[in-house]
């Protein structure tokens, strides 16, 4: 008799802790960004009783061109309070390879998560943002976020810029020289 009690509180719990290790990842598959002029919204939501499941999403793009591109994003959820919907554990920016490109940094946490990120002279190639979190109650929660890639000026532009600027000194200089 007591064998047969241990062996199924063994089970029970082995039951019990593999469906709460299936429930914990609710990542949706990784969605590629529909760049319009180097912009685009991304976004994801959460469906009720998901209360202490996480999330790490992936948000997919592709650089082209022989000029780098900068990236700066954003992400946020809203709920009425801190403990409901969901809280932003963080964004990454990845490339191909998997590697760590950038991590964003924390602008706002509680009823409302802000978080940006930053990418440097981002090379022709494939890349992600993965945005991370938890779900903190039973509700429905969602985040969104917009990106934007802008080119790298070029040295070349800088010295254009001030040799453009010393010409106009130069003409303005000029011209109130010959009024005196």
């Amino acid at each position: 008799m007591k064998k047969s009690l241990i062996a199924a509180m063994v089970l029970a719990s082995a039951s019990f802790g593999s469906s709460a290790l299936a429930q914990t990842d609710v990542s949706s598959p990784p969605q590629a960004l529909n760049l319009v002029d180097n912009t685009a919204f991304f976004g994801d939501s959460f469906t009720d009783d998901n209360s202490g499941n996480t999330f790490a999403d992936r948000f997919t793009f592709t650089v082209g061109g022989t000029v780098p591109l900068n990236l700066d994003a954003i992400v946020a959820s809203v709920s009425r309070s801190a403990d409901v919907g969901l809280d932003i554990t963080g964004i990454s920016l990845f490339d191909d390879a998997n590697a760590l490109v950038a991590s964003g940094t924390s602008i706002r946490t509680g009823a409302t998560d802000v978080w940006s990120i930053r990418g440097n002279a981002l090379d022709a190639g494939s890349y992600y943002l993965r945005v991370n979190g938890n779900i903190v109650s039973d509700d429905g929660a969602s985040f969104g976020g917009a990106v934007m890639l802008m080119p790298v000026p070029e040295p070349e532009a800088y010295g254009m810029m001030l040799g453009g600027l010393g010409i106009l000194g130069f003409l303005a200089r000029r011209r109130k020289a010959k009024r005196d």
